[in-house]
């Protein structure tokens, strides 16, 4: 814990397609931290180099950032070498829950269910290959297809079938190096909040749309249902919060995380967890801590004072 805060650098925006999520976070965040009482500045890296922040001006860092540079260890490695307190997970855990393939082989290795999956890069695509691959891993339609190491779903497609799959992973190919191709679990969407190392509760998706997309994540025109406490059994609402404990303590994260799930026959499969959740009026985190009985305010000042160094 850092003591003596005064003031706050947030950080928001970047380059990465999460740009506009994250400045709305930080914005949120910002309001928050000065109702507190902290100053607070705001600096944007798709405007200046990390390495122009003052830090003679800083206290500690508030990460708002989404996406890559801001929560694959980039913009962590910098706030090291900085030695500036800063939010959320460091470095190697950063780089590791934003890479699906590393955090999936670390679910499998702690023994916590993922569905199954195979990883293709861009140089080693080519349609016999690829169908191939398929045949090996006895995959059926439909099947998810995503970017390896994307957040808020950019770039996941659920492809029904084979001219479905080609039309999205040649199109896919073309933004990114390489793909995750997983099965596609039905059931129900389970998110969770875990914050130093406690989860505080697990939320219910039911979105409108085909699944929970971008667009269902983030507009309020898209109406996604929300069922806070997810609709589970006592049993089961208690092992999904220790699933995602465990997930947690596996990747050794610090501060908050969101782990995604889908619960189908009786069964928890982990998606991935999210280092650095979205704190928008519509973001899930705030939404589980608000019923816990923490306010966005009050969730806000406990990430600052569990800001470090060496996370």
């Amino acid at each position: 814990m850092v003591k003596k805060i005064k003031r706050v650098l947030v950080i928001l925006g970047g380059t990465s397609r999460e740009r506009k999520v994250s400045l709305d976070s930080g914005k949120a965040c910002v309001k928050s931290i000065r109702k507190i009482g902290y100053k607070v500045d705001l600096f944007d890296p798709a405007k200046k180099y990390f390495n122009e922040i003052d830090k003679s001006k800083v206290d500690i860092i508030f990460n708002a950032l989404h996406g890559k540079g801001g929560e694959d260890g980039t913009a962590q490695s910098y706030f090291e070498y900085l030695r500036i307190p800063y939010t959320h997970s460091g470095v190697i855990c950063s780089m590791n829950a934003m890479d699906k393939v590393i955090s999936k082989k670390i679910f499998k290795k702690n023994k916590i269910l993922t569905p199954k999956y195979f990883v293709l890069k861009k140089i080693e695509f080519n349609k016999k290959t690829f169908k191939n691959l398929i045949r090996k891993n006895k995959f059926k339609f439909p099947i998810v297809v995503k970017p390896s190491d994307e957040g808020s779903s950019i770039g996941v497609k659920i492809c029904r079938n084979n001219r479905d799959l080609e039309k999205n992973t040649s199109a896919l190919f073309k933004k990114f190096e390489t793909l995750l191709f997983e099965k596609h679990i039905g059931g129900q969407e389970i998110q969770v909040a875990v914050m130093n190392n406690k989860a505080m509760g697990a939320i219910e998706l039911k979105p409108v749309r085909g699944f929970y997309d971008y667009k269902a994540k983030y507009l309020k025109s898209a109406k996604t249902l929300h069922i806070m406490p997810a609709n589970l059994s006592k049993k089961n609402y208690f092992k999904v919060l220790r699933i995602s404990e465990k997930a947690h303590r596996a990747l050794k994260c610090r501060g908050i995380t969101r782990s995604d799930f889908k619960f189908l026959n009786n069964k928890f499969y982990l998606l991935e967890t999210n280092t650095q959740p979205g704190m928008t009026n519509l973001s899930l985190v705030p939404e589980i801590a608000k019923y816990k009985g923490i306010s966005f305010d009050l969730l806000v000042k406990k990430m600052i004072l569990d800001a470090s160094l060496n996370r």
